[in-house]
């Protein structure tokens, strides 16, 4: 990572940690987040119940997720423990990471076209960047998710135009996606005309609406959008409008929402 945090973690923080030496009863492992600082796993921390092998639960080189028990910042000491993260914790601590290593490849990319080496790229936006966001992923992020400018951070506006450039190239904006099931039923002699206009105002309502026939009067309807609340309610006003429709000629509309 091309950050580390100088200092000592919290009590109780996730870390992203390094095992560099196995003894009888503890386990010794570098803070890959902090400069300089090793941290100590005391065997009955490893995992529950009783632990015949440290070794068959890790293996010097391996990266694992620990947290953060007590800091002895005097002595320059850290108790560290495995097993109390839990699975979900491990899993979006490891999810950040990745997703800070993409956002430094996409540095990297950046950092060749200004002809310039990725670390002294980071270093003129570094401080910016983390003025305003926790990661350097966050910042990546918000350019797309919300169409933010780095230029508001106050970084150099060449700088801007390529790291922009590849952010918007790789990394694509967040989509949310709702479905649901629709029958309709016309006994008129111009049912399927009714049937077709009824879908067709469904679908008016909004540009990312798709509906593909199932068979047997069913239709499967797709909406995406950037958050939960705006597909949601673009959902019920698109069923809204092809119900209305329908029942004004006298054709029964039903629709059930699928689950994901």
């Amino acid at each position: 990572m091309l950050r580390t945090k100088t200092g000592f973690p919290q009590e109780s923080e996730v870390v992203l940690c390094t095992v560099t030496n196995i003894q009888y009863n503890s386990v010794f492992a570098k803070i890959d987040e902090y400069q300089d600082l090793v941290g100590m796993i005391h065997i009955s921390e490893i995992s529950p119940g009783r632990i015949r092998n440290i070794r068959d639960y890790v293996k010097e080189g391996k990266v694992i997720v620990c947290k953060v028990l007590r800091v002895h910042d005097r002595r320059g000491h850290v108790d560290l423990s495995l097993r109390r993260v839990g699975e979900n914790q491990r899993r979006k601590k490891l999810e950040d990471v990745k997703l800070e290593q993409k956002a430094e490849k996409i540095l990297e990319f950046a950092a060749q076209k200004l002809k310039t080496k990725k670390v002294d790229l980071f270093k003129k936006i570094e401080k910016e960047v983390y003025a305003e966001y926790d990661s350097l992923y966050a910042s990546f992020e918000d350019v797309i998710e919300n169409d933010t400018s780095l230029k508001s951070l106050g970084i150099d506006l060449k700088i801007v135009e390529v790291l922009e450039e590849e952010i918007r190239q790789k990394i694509k904006p967040s989509v949310v996606e709702l479905k649901g099931n629709i029958n309709i039923t016309s006994y008129d002699s111009d049912g399927i005309s009714i049937v077709k206009e009824a879908l067709a105002k469904a679908k008016k309502v909004d540009e990312s609406i798709s509906i593909t026939y199932e068979g047997a009067g069913n239709f499967k309807i797709k909406i995406n959008a950037k958050d939960y609340k705006e597909a949601e309610d673009t959902l019920k006003e698109a069923v809204s409008k092809g119900e209305d429709y329908a029942k004004s000629k006298d054709a029964t509309f039903e629709f059930v929402k699928i689950e994901n």
